[in-house]
């Protein structure tokens, strides 16, 4: 490609938008950028409420690439583990690594956003402000963005466009229009809603910071994540119908009362309860499917806009931070557009949909299984498993959140792991007695040795 043909036009300056931004500027693109809200560095973060963010290793790894490591893991809180809060009262903290060089990092979307934005500027991007997209003629190659606050209407040639507008993408939508993306969206049947645990009255944390707190109760939860002002972003996870739901849980009144009874050890924490349950909106959750992901050489999706996930694997953002460095590859090494999309959508699109399914199950797992003996006794044969055998037997939750493996190949080892580790427990309740020549040789059958990560 020549010189004068590097040029990518953005649709979205959110998470995925300005990393991607960065890392293309970086490699000497002509980078434009076209978000649909104001700048927040001018007028405050108005991308409303939502679940806190887990960064992991795939994540980190994408913002080390981007020089922006360590300006973000400043803003961002430790997290060793689970912190589970039991039905009967009394806790226990699961770790999710081997020590503290396995942890995930708590971290403000907004905040996260403005580190990025700032690098994308740094690097060369040009971003428009207040311009959401509203059609696009694929054949002309010319976008039309319309600002909102006058109506105006501001044309943009484009050579190519890349949507990381999220779940509910323009492109995407004008994409359909000329082309069958086989468009699936499968709602959860569950829906969120968003609370928070203030400072204490010291200005520090009130429970204990470095841990993703939990309290799960069969088929709903309540989760804390903490923030680094000191307070936790709360979110009650509920389904849809039945009892209790959001459709019996209307009111303040009725939040405290689910509380009180289900979730006691949480109350006094969040004095604001009736209140911020009231103002903030139900979030819904879902999994969107696509079978197409890019248009030709003209236009590919990514992040959200092509695979939106539930958020119970933390893996949402640290998948669309992978997807902008795939993606800026492929185009490094692939000239032709068209082929460089495709090459991209081949790479990632089956580890997205592993990522989806895992997101999914492990939905099932924090709100029914952490506190369940059957699935303590796993975990205890898991973590021995994986010292005795450390290249065959990877944890898959290791695997996705601390690895680089591909999620496809994290999903197929995690579920012959899984099977092995329910056909050893059955009918114990200890490890007493196992036969550990017969487990050592059944790992060794199964799961050949991992191959190096790239």
């Amino acid at each position: 490609m020549t010189p004068e043909g590097r040029h990518i036009t953005i649709a979205g300056a959110g998470l995925a938008g300005a990393l991607l931004a960065t890392l293309l500027a970086r490699r000497g693109w002509r980078v434009d950028v076209y978000e649909r809200r104001g700048d927040p560095r001018v007028q405050g973060y108005s991308g409303g409420r939502s679940i806190n963010l887990a960064l992991a290793e795939r994540g980190l790894h994408a913002l080390r690439i981007a020089g922006t490591d360590a300006a973000v893991l400043e803003k961002a809180v430790m997290m060793r583990g689970r912190m589970v809060h039991f039905a009967e009262g009394g806790q226990q903290l699961q770790r999710y690594g081997r020590d503290d060089s396995e942890v995930i990092w708590s971290v403000s979307r907004a905040e996260l956003n403005i580190v990025l934005l700032d690098a994308a500027e740094a690097a060369g991007a040009r971003i428009h402000f207040d311009r959401r997209l509203d059609q696009v003629r694929f054949d002309a190659g010319i976008a039309s963005f319309v600002d909102d606050r006058n109506g105006l209407r501001h044309e943009h040639p484009f050579r190519a466009l890349v949507g990381a507008d999220g779940a509910g993408s323009g492109l995407r939508a004008a994409m359909q229009r000329y082309l069958d993306l086989g468009e699936r969206h499968e709602p959860l049947g569950h829906s969120y809603k968003e609370l928070e645990i203030p400072p204490a009255d010291d200005g520090g944390f009130r429970i204990e910071p470095n841990a993703l707190h939990i309290w799960p109760r069969g088929g709903y939860m309540c989760i804390a994540l903490p923030n680094d002002e000191r307070t936790f972003t709360v979110t009650l996870f509920l389904p849809n119908e039945g009892d209790p739901s959001f459709a019996t849980v209307r009111t303040g009144a009725d939040a405290r009362a689910l509380f009180a009874r289900d979730f006691p050890d949480a109350l006094p924490l969040i004095p604001r309860l009736e209140e911020d349950f009231e103002r903030n909106p139900v979030g819904q959750l879902g999994t969107l499917y696509l079978e197409r992901w890019h248009l030709d050489g003209r236009a590919v999706l990514l992040g959200d806009a092509a695979h939106a996930m539930v958020p119970f694997h933390g893996q949402g953002m640290n998948c669309a931070f992978e997807d902008c460095v795939a993606l800026a590859a492929h185009l490094e090494r692939e000239p032709d557009l068209a082929a460089a999309f495709a090459a991209f959508e081949a790479e990632r699109k089956p580890n997205a949909r592993a990522i989806q399914a895992m997101a999914l199950e492990n939905y099932v797992e924090m709100r029914d299984r952490v506190d369940d003996p059957d699935f303590l006794l796993q975990r205890q044969l898991e973590r021995q498993l994986a010292e005795r055998h450390p290249g065959r037997f990877v944890p898959r939750y290791t695997m996705v959140t601390f690895r680089r493996l591909p999620y496809a190949l994290a999903f197929e080892r995690g579920q012959v792991q899984r099977g092995l580790l329910a056909e050893a427990t059955r009918g114990r309740d200890s490890l007493d007695g196992l036969d550990w020549a017969w487990l050592d040789a059944e790992v060794e059958h199964r799961l050949p040795p991992l191959p190096a990560e790239g």
